[in-house]
Protein backbone atom coordinates (compact mmCIF):
# COMPACT_ATOMS: atom_id res chain seq x y z
CA UNK A 1 0.00 0.00 0.00
CA UNK A 2 1.20 3.82 -1.11
CA UNK A 3 0.77 5.91 1.65
CA UNK A 4 -1.26 9.79 1.34
CA UNK A 5 2.43 11.16 1.66
CA UNK A 6 4.30 8.92 -0.45
CA UNK A 7 1.87 9.54 -3.42
CA UNK A 8 1.98 13.17 -2.53
CA UNK A 9 5.82 13.30 -2.90
CA UNK A 10 5.73 10.84 -5.89
CA UNK A 11 2.74 12.95 -7.77
CA UNK A 12 4.66 16.34 -6.68
CA UNK A 13 8.40 14.80 -8.53
CA UNK A 14 6.57 15.78 -11.90
CA UNK A 15 7.43 19.35 -11.52
CA UNK A 16 11.23 20.27 -11.76
CA UNK A 17 10.63 22.48 -9.00
CA UNK A 18 9.99 20.04 -6.49
CA UNK A 19 12.56 17.36 -7.98
CA UNK A 20 15.42 19.97 -7.29
CA UNK A 21 14.43 20.50 -3.52
CA UNK A 22 13.80 16.92 -2.74
CA UNK A 23 17.17 16.29 -5.36
CA UNK A 24 14.88 12.76 -6.30
CA UNK A 25 13.25 11.84 -9.51
CA UNK A 26 11.27 8.70 -10.47
CA UNK A 27 11.11 6.43 -13.70
CA UNK A 28 8.51 3.95 -14.61
CA UNK A 29 8.67 0.17 -16.47
CA UNK A 30 10.93 -2.89 -15.90
CA UNK A 31 13.30 -1.80 -18.64
CA UNK A 32 13.82 1.84 -17.37
CA UNK A 33 13.99 0.55 -14.15
CA UNK A 34 16.62 -2.02 -14.46
CA UNK A 35 19.13 -0.37 -16.22
CA UNK A 36 18.47 2.65 -13.27
CA UNK A 37 18.63 -0.39 -10.65
CA UNK A 38 21.88 -1.33 -12.30
CA UNK A 39 23.58 2.39 -12.77
CA UNK A 40 25.13 4.72 -10.84
CA UNK A 41 21.94 6.44 -9.77
CA UNK A 42 20.78 5.50 -5.92
CA UNK A 43 17.53 3.68 -5.73
CA UNK A 44 15.62 5.44 -3.13
CA UNK A 45 12.50 3.18 -3.40
CA UNK A 46 10.95 0.82 -5.57
CA UNK A 47 6.72 0.45 -6.42
CA UNK A 48 5.92 -2.86 -7.98
CA UNK A 49 3.12 -4.77 -8.78
CA UNK A 50 4.71 -8.20 -9.70
CA UNK A 51 7.17 -9.51 -7.35
CA UNK A 52 10.42 -8.89 -9.39
CA UNK A 53 13.56 -7.34 -9.09
CA UNK A 54 15.04 -9.96 -6.98
CA UNK A 55 18.55 -7.51 -6.82
CA UNK A 56 16.34 -4.99 -5.16
CA UNK A 57 15.98 -5.50 -0.97
CA UNK A 58 12.49 -5.54 0.90
CA UNK A 59 13.21 -2.28 2.69
CA UNK A 60 13.54 -0.66 -0.68
CA UNK A 61 10.45 -2.65 -1.93
CA UNK A 62 6.85 -2.16 -1.80
CA UNK A 63 4.29 -4.39 -3.37
CA UNK A 64 1.31 -2.67 -4.71
CA UNK A 65 -1.90 -3.12 -6.44
CA UNK A 66 -3.04 -1.62 -9.76
CA UNK A 67 -5.39 0.95 -8.10
CA UNK A 68 -2.36 2.46 -5.68
CA UNK A 69 -0.16 2.47 -9.01
CA UNK A 70 -2.52 4.46 -10.50
CA UNK A 71 -2.66 7.06 -7.77
CA UNK A 72 1.49 7.95 -8.40
CA UNK A 73 2.10 7.17 -12.10
CA UNK A 74 2.37 9.66 -14.73
CA UNK A 75 1.92 7.29 -17.81
CA UNK A 76 -2.11 7.50 -18.91
CA UNK A 77 -1.39 3.61 -19.17
CA UNK A 78 0.65 2.40 -16.12
CA UNK A 79 3.14 -0.08 -16.54
CA UNK A 80 4.01 -2.24 -13.44
CA UNK A 81 6.40 -0.71 -11.54
CA UNK A 82 7.69 3.03 -10.48
CA UNK A 83 10.80 3.63 -8.70
CA UNK A 84 12.24 7.22 -7.01
CA UNK A 85 16.00 7.80 -7.06
CA UNK A 86 18.50 9.95 -6.14
CA UNK A 87 19.49 12.79 -8.74
CA UNK A 88 22.78 12.29 -9.87
CA UNK A 89 25.70 14.48 -8.51
CA UNK A 90 27.29 16.87 -11.69
CA UNK A 91 29.75 15.81 -12.81
CA UNK A 92 32.85 17.64 -14.61
CA UNK A 93 32.29 19.01 -17.90
CA UNK A 94 33.75 17.48 -20.94
CA UNK A 95 35.56 19.20 -23.49
CA UNK A 96 36.62 16.79 -25.73
CA UNK A 97 35.94 14.72 -28.43
CA UNK A 98 32.21 15.14 -30.43
CA UNK A 99 29.68 17.55 -27.86
CA UNK A 100 26.11 17.65 -28.54
CA UNK A 101 24.42 21.00 -27.74
CA UNK A 102 20.54 21.52 -27.20
CA UNK A 103 19.44 25.29 -28.03
CA UNK A 104 16.24 25.37 -26.23
CA UNK A 105 14.69 21.61 -26.79
CA UNK A 106 11.43 21.94 -25.32
CA UNK A 107 9.84 18.48 -26.22
CA UNK A 108 10.40 15.73 -23.66
CA UNK A 109 10.44 12.53 -25.93
CA UNK A 110 12.66 14.58 -28.44
CA UNK A 111 14.89 15.18 -25.82
CA UNK A 112 15.24 11.51 -24.32
CA UNK A 113 15.49 10.01 -27.86
CA UNK A 114 18.65 12.46 -28.20
CA UNK A 115 19.77 10.83 -25.17
CA UNK A 116 19.40 7.71 -26.24
CA UNK A 117 21.27 8.85 -29.40
CA UNK A 118 23.83 9.86 -27.59
CA UNK A 119 24.32 6.92 -25.70
CA UNK A 120 24.17 4.96 -29.03
CA UNK A 121 27.16 6.64 -30.98
CA UNK A 122 29.37 7.39 -28.09
CA UNK A 123 29.00 11.05 -27.16
CA UNK A 124 29.42 11.13 -23.47
CA UNK A 125 28.92 14.86 -23.28
CA UNK A 126 25.44 16.72 -23.63
CA UNK A 127 25.51 20.63 -22.70
CA UNK A 128 21.95 22.45 -22.79
CA UNK A 129 20.30 25.82 -23.02
CA UNK A 130 18.81 26.36 -19.44
CA UNK A 131 15.73 26.59 -21.62
CA UNK A 132 15.92 23.20 -22.18
CA UNK A 133 13.33 20.06 -20.88
CA UNK A 134 14.84 19.24 -17.96
CA UNK A 135 16.69 15.83 -18.54
CA UNK A 136 14.80 14.47 -15.05
CA UNK A 137 11.18 15.02 -17.07
CA UNK A 138 9.30 11.69 -16.51
CA UNK A 139 8.67 12.03 -19.65
CA UNK A 140 12.63 12.48 -20.77
CA UNK A 141 13.94 9.82 -18.67
CA UNK A 142 10.82 7.32 -19.71
CA UNK A 143 12.41 8.31 -23.36
CA UNK A 144 15.83 7.91 -22.75
CA UNK A 145 15.10 3.75 -21.80
CA UNK A 146 18.06 4.17 -19.18
CA UNK A 147 20.91 6.21 -21.32
CA UNK A 148 20.51 8.96 -18.68
CA UNK A 149 23.08 6.83 -16.43
CA UNK A 150 25.43 6.73 -19.72
CA UNK A 151 25.62 10.45 -21.08
CA UNK A 152 26.39 13.63 -19.04
CA UNK A 153 24.07 16.38 -19.13
CA UNK A 154 25.01 19.86 -18.27
CA UNK A 155 22.68 23.05 -18.45
CA UNK A 156 24.50 26.42 -18.62
CA UNK A 157 24.50 29.34 -20.50
CA UNK A 158 24.84 28.31 -23.81
CA UNK A 159 25.93 30.97 -25.45
CA UNK A 160 29.08 31.92 -23.23
CA UNK A 161 30.04 28.18 -23.24
CA UNK A 162 30.21 28.23 -27.25
CA UNK A 163 31.97 31.82 -27.15
CA UNK A 164 34.97 30.25 -24.70
CA UNK A 165 34.70 26.37 -25.83
CA UNK A 166 38.35 25.81 -27.78
CA UNK A 167 36.47 23.53 -30.05
CA UNK A 168 34.84 24.35 -34.02
CA UNK A 169 31.12 24.60 -33.79
CA UNK A 170 28.96 22.80 -35.92
CA UNK A 171 25.13 23.84 -36.50
CA UNK A 172 22.27 22.78 -38.78
CA UNK A 173 20.55 25.02 -41.05
CA UNK A 174 18.21 24.67 -44.03
CA UNK A 175 20.62 27.09 -46.47
CA UNK A 176 23.96 25.41 -45.16
CA UNK A 177 26.41 22.63 -46.78
CA UNK A 178 24.97 19.56 -46.99
CA UNK A 179 26.77 17.25 -44.75
CA UNK A 180 27.48 14.47 -47.30
CA UNK A 181 30.19 16.68 -48.60
CA UNK A 182 31.53 18.16 -45.77
CA UNK A 183 34.50 17.20 -44.02
CA UNK A 184 33.89 16.51 -40.37
CA UNK A 185 36.30 16.08 -37.63
CA UNK A 186 36.66 13.45 -35.06
CA UNK A 187 36.09 16.94 -32.30
CA UNK A 188 33.58 19.24 -32.46
CA UNK A 189 30.44 20.68 -30.91
CA UNK A 190 26.98 20.13 -32.67
CA UNK A 191 24.45 22.62 -32.04
CA UNK A 192 21.03 21.37 -32.57
CA UNK A 193 18.06 23.98 -32.39
CA UNK A 194 14.64 24.05 -31.03
CA UNK A 195 11.68 22.23 -32.81
CA UNK A 196 9.75 25.35 -33.63
CA UNK A 197 12.46 28.03 -34.31
CA UNK A 198 15.79 25.96 -34.77
CA UNK A 199 18.80 27.55 -33.71
CA UNK A 200 18.58 30.81 -32.12
CA UNK A 201 19.80 34.18 -33.53
CA UNK A 202 22.34 34.58 -30.87
CA UNK A 203 23.57 30.77 -31.24
CA UNK A 204 23.61 31.51 -35.14
CA UNK A 205 26.53 33.89 -34.72
CA UNK A 206 28.96 31.75 -32.91
CA UNK A 207 28.31 28.90 -35.19
CA UNK A 208 31.50 29.14 -37.48
CA UNK A 209 30.25 25.43 -39.48
CA UNK A 210 26.55 25.94 -41.29
CA UNK A 211 25.53 22.29 -42.07
CA UNK A 212 21.90 20.98 -43.83
CA UNK A 213 20.92 17.79 -44.64
CA UNK A 214 19.29 17.97 -48.23
CA UNK A 215 16.11 17.02 -49.31
CA UNK A 216 15.84 14.29 -52.23
CA UNK A 217 12.26 14.09 -52.60
CA UNK A 218 10.89 15.49 -55.96
CA UNK A 219 8.06 17.83 -54.81
CA UNK A 220 10.05 18.78 -51.59
CA UNK A 221 7.69 20.46 -49.38
CA UNK A 222 8.59 19.53 -46.26
CA UNK A 223 9.13 21.71 -44.53
CA UNK A 224 11.96 20.40 -41.76
CA UNK A 225 13.10 17.60 -39.85
CA UNK A 226 12.29 16.22 -36.65
CA UNK A 227 15.15 17.83 -34.43
CA UNK A 228 15.80 13.97 -33.26
CA UNK A 229 15.54 12.54 -36.62
CA UNK A 230 17.80 15.27 -37.58
CA UNK A 231 20.50 14.66 -34.74
CA UNK A 232 20.78 10.64 -35.68
CA UNK A 233 21.49 11.92 -39.31
CA UNK A 234 23.71 14.16 -37.94
CA UNK A 235 25.71 11.72 -36.08
CA UNK A 236 25.61 8.90 -38.32
CA UNK A 237 27.82 11.59 -40.28
CA UNK A 238 29.84 12.45 -37.97
CA UNK A 239 31.17 9.05 -37.15
CA UNK A 240 30.79 7.71 -40.26
CA UNK A 241 33.70 10.29 -40.95
CA UNK A 242 35.80 9.22 -38.14
CA UNK A 243 36.06 5.72 -39.17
Amino acid sequence: MVSKNQIKLITSLQQKKYRIANQMFFAEGIKVIQELVLSNFELIHLYTTENDFPSVSSDKKTIIDQADLKKITALATPNTCLAIFKMGSEKPLSNTGLIVALDSIRDPGNMGTILRLCDWFGIQQIVCSKETVDVYNPKVVQATMGSISRVNVSYLDLKDYLETAKLEVFGTFMDGETIYKTTLPKEGIIVMGNEANGISKEIEAIVSHRLSIPRFGSIQKTESLNVATATAIVLSEFKRASL
